[in-house]
């Protein structure tokens, strides 16, 4: 078992407990088993074979694997290492339950699938299937998390093909040539966003390009132990995205980003990919990143209260940090609040929200606590799974009338003038 979990990272973790005020299980729990230093702890007891590993699976399967601890961490432990390892231990053994199995090996990666998925959920809401559905109480059939879901669910759009289809090119001289990456989930429940993306940097002076043999990024696969499928989509992309000579890889997804510039990490032990994949890392950044380098051209006067909730693997695996705030701070009209606390993961984390969403309420209601304190008119999000969760965040508190949630790609169009259609 210790060649099999990441046995010797644990020994990078010195117990100073500087984890401790970072992670929100801690924070929400109070139990040591729920902090990262008592997750490492368990890890390496069940490496020497202290302890099974099923004993280590509650405490293990609770974290949100937000990494907010390596940032907190002055010893610089790979936690993510470790938590992965437990997750391939634990998929090696158990296996991936059938129905999880099956989203994340045959539908993610389907783009038919997928836009089968988009279609009927967008028939769902134009039809007033949605509203009948409620009214009747035809959702009472389905679990409480499935129904609070359907209730913020944003209104389907479906992708604009021209953008999608030819190059988009700047009116001046190309500043950068970027790649724009969809995702799958994103492009379901977000399109518009981004659509909204790709307008915004052809506007910063980028020529962008969609590549159609793109595919899943592997996150969410990776997060469930099932690292061969992550392996084989990342090699999908990668040989997709060297088809061109670009200069970026642009995503709009916290989640799917931090997953692409791990792509090295992932293949490192493979010598066909290990240098290939190190050359397609460079290229990833957040959009933030580059609409921040290349500057925008605002056309109207913002106004209102401003505020940011940060994608944990935004902020704590790719390390952006700057740029989405930056980037609002320089909006004509607009009053920005940093959120008490922003650092801390607001409870969605994938499919956390789902198959732990007690724990990830919890987490959530303590996010909103500090969201009052800041009174926003607006709250910005740069990941759709944060997005759809601070929705949530707003329905309980009954807010819905005076906050909105929006994508900083959504807000920074509204700036410039762009419209999605």
């Amino acid at each position: 078992m210790t060649s099999q979990l990441a046995y010797r990272e644990t020994f990078d973790c010195v117990q100073c407990g500087y984890c401790l005020p970072a992670c929100p299980t801690y924070a929400t729990m109070g139990k040591e088993r729920h902090s990262p230093r008592g997750r490492i702890n368990l890890v390496q007891m069940a490496a020497e074979g202290k302890i099974s590993i099923e004993e280590i699976t509650e405490s293990m399967e609770l974290c949100l694997g937000c990494r907010a601890c390596e940032t907190a961490c002055p010893t610089n432990v790979q936690y993510g290492k470790i938590l992965e390892s437990f997750k391939e231990v634990k998929s090696a053994a158990t296996g991936v339950p059938l129905m999880e199995n099956m989203a994340l090996q045959r539908a993610l990666p389907n783009k038919k699938l997928m836009g089968t998925m988009r279609a009927s959920l967008r028939a769902y809401q134009k039809t007033g299937l949605d509203t009948f559905a409620r009214k009747s109480r035809m959702l009472g059939i389905l679990p409480e998390q499935l129904r609070a879901f359907e209730e913020i669910t944003p209104a389907i759009e479906m992708p604009n093909k021209h953008l999608r289809r030819t190059t988009q090119t700047p009116e001046r001289e190309p500043q950068a040539r970027v790649a724009f990456f969809t995702g799958c989930i994103m492009d379901v429940f977000f399109a518009k966003i981004n659509d909204l993306s790709i307008k915004l940097l052809k506007h910063a002076g980028c020529e962008v390009t969609v590549i159609k043999e793109q595919t899943c990024c592997g996150a969410l696969q990776n997060h469930s132990g099932d690292t061969n499928t992550s392996k084989k989509l990342a090699k999908e992309n990668i040989a997709a995205f060297e088809k061109g000579n670009f200069d970026f890889v642009v995503n709009s997804i916290g989640g799917c980003g931090a997953m692409l510039v791990e792509y090295d990490h992932l293949l490192a032990d493979e010598p066909e990919w290990a240098e290939r994949s190190k050359v397609f890392v460079q290229k990833n950044k957040d959009v933030s990143v580059i609409l921040n380098k290349l500057g925008l051209d605002f056309q109207k006067e913002m106004a209102g209260v401003v505020t940011y909730q940060p994608s944990c693997h935004l902020l704590n695996v790719q390390k952006v940090s700057g740029d989405p705030v930056q980037l609002l701070e320089s909006i004509p009209g607009i009053t920005y609040v940093p959120l008490p606390k922003g650092d801390m993961c607001c409870g969605s984390a994938g499919i956390y929200n789902i198959v732990h969403y007690e724990e990830s309420m919890e987490i959530l209601d303590a996010k909103m606590e500090h969201v009052q304190k800041v009174s926003p008119d607006t709250i910005v999000t740069s990941n759709p799974g944060c997005h759809l969760q601070m929705c949530l965040g707003v329905k309980r508190e009954g807010l819905e009338d005076r906050v909105r949630v929006v994508h900083i790609v959504e807000l920074l169009a509204e700036a410039c003038g762009i419209d999605h259609k």
